[in-house]
């Protein structure tokens, strides 16, 4: 999985058909202190996350389409979590 910031999203009036009912995000990664972590990409949004939120992504094809419960989607990514808190081992307990 990959901690990710959502930092926008795409609209496509026309899309594959395992696209429908789910938004595509733009997400950047970032390190469990926020900062980048690598280049943004999309992933499809299996939780309604929003710009800005902090989220889990998973990032494996088939893991992805099974996330979305969409199995052989089409899919590279998929968001499966907005997080709330991350704790850095010795600031609050263990990463």
């Amino acid at each position: 999985m990959i901690l990710a910031r959502v930092v926008g999203n795409v609209v496509a009036t026309q899309k594959h058909p395992a696209y429908r009912g789910f938004r595509m995000m733009i997400v950047q990664p970032i390190d469990p202190a926020g900062a980048h972590a690598g280049a943004e990409f999309l992933a499809a949004d299996a939780v309604g996350s929003g710009e800005g939120e902090r989220v889990l992504v998973v990032a494996e094809g088939k893991s992805a389409g099974d996330a979305v419960r969409v199995p052989g989607a089409p899919l590279d990514a998929a968001i499966v979590a907005i997080v709330d808190t991350v704790d850095l081992e010795g600031a609050g307990g263990p990463a």
